[in-house]
């Protein structure tokens, strides 16, 4: 999955992420942890590669998990 002649971008650090998350069944900050890990990344590094839809995903998961406040949300009938 990952070799040295993949260039390290947002659309690609995405990709491993959602396979890393289909494959294990980790959680999305699971997933980004465990591959900062296998690529020596430092997480703070990391934020650079994360996408947007990757952040709304650990954001869910952080207020499921009450690390942060939840928000407001529109409840559709």
């Amino acid at each position: 999955m990952i070799d040295d002649k993949t260039f390290l971008n947002k659309p690609n650090f995405t990709k491993m992420v959602e396979t890393t998350v289909l494959d294990t069944k980790q959680s999305y900050m699971d997933a980004v942890l465990d591959l900062c890990n296998r690529l020596d990344i430092d997480p703070e590094d990391s934020k650079k590669f994360i996408s947007p839809v990757i952040q709304g995903k650990i954001e869910a998961e952080a207020m499921t998990l009450n690390l942060i406040p939840r928000q407001n949300t529109l409840q559709f009938d």
